[in-house]
């Protein structure tokens, strides 16, 4: 009884985040919200240039989470930053790699590249660009190595799910001499890229990707709704509080 009751709580809160996101992109097309300056997101938009410009290679790697775990969020996050970055490198002469260590999100980013190549004139499709390095944290990392070190890679995306691992990823990007922006929803790995990434994400960050790279409203309408969450869950645990402390709970 009490997990059916935790999942009709889980369902009525999803319910109200997609009404209130509904009714808030009614509102955004009229004025676009601003957001507080994430320096890494900066820096990327000058990456992406110079990817343009100088006739390289971006690489984006989506880590290892797949999409029935909990980790699918980030694995998700990590695909429509994808997207969005692909239709920013179009106009370039080669298009961006990816990889990851799972068989869905290897294959989900296949077709988001395929995707975005049928919406440029410009751009190839290239089904090897979309690649499965490893299914375990090493072996994936060693596959991914080579794609930053040997591919002319002048820009290196992590957004996804990492271990340990991603320290050998953003120091192979450190080696290649690369921008290497990184993310992840794993506490470990932000510790481990918040000493050895150029741009690391905290926290929530990497979730904001969307919004801060202008890939639609309803990115920048999420980031709203999750403030008004936050908010609703502080009144609640201080209005909790409260009760405990006047003896009505």
């Amino acid at each position: 009884m009490a997990s059916m009751l935790l999942g009709l709580v889980g369902l009525g809160i999803v319910f109200f985040s997609a009404v209130l996101m509904a009714g808030l992109s009614l509102r955004t097309r009229k004025s676009a919200p601003t957001f507080r300056e994430i320096h890494a997101f900066t820096r990327l938009r000058g990456a992406i240039g110079q990817v343009v410009e100088n006739g390289r290679r971006l690489h984006v790697s989506l880590g290892r989470g797949g999409l029935t775990t909990p980790q699918g969020a980030s694995a998700l996050a990590g695909l429509s930053l994808l997207r969005r970055l692909g239709d920013m490198t179009a106009a370039g002469d080669k298009p961006p790699i990816a990889t990851s260590g799972d068989p869905v999100v290897a294959m989900l980013s296949q077709d988001t590249l395929r995707a975005t190549a049928e919406t440029s004139p410009r751009t190839v499709y290239d089904p090897s660009a979309g690649r499965l390095t490893g299914l375990t944290p090493f072996s994936y990392a060693a596959g991914v190595i080579p794609a930053i070190r040997d591919e002319n890679v002048s820009a290196s995306v992590l957004i996804g799910n990492f271990g340990v691992e991603a320290a050998l990823l953003s120091d192979a990007a450190e080696r290649a001499n690369t921008f290497d922006l990184a993310g992840s929803d794993s506490q470990v790995a932000q510790a481990v890229l918040y000493a050895s990434a150029q741009e690391p994400l905290i926290g929530e960050e990497m979730f904001a990707a969307g919004a801060y790279m202008d890939s639609g409203r309803l990115y920048a309408t999420s980031l709203i709704v999750q403030d008004i969450l936050r908010w609703l869950i502080i009144a609640a645990i201080l209005g909790g509080s409260l009760l405990k402390l006047a003896g009505l709970l």
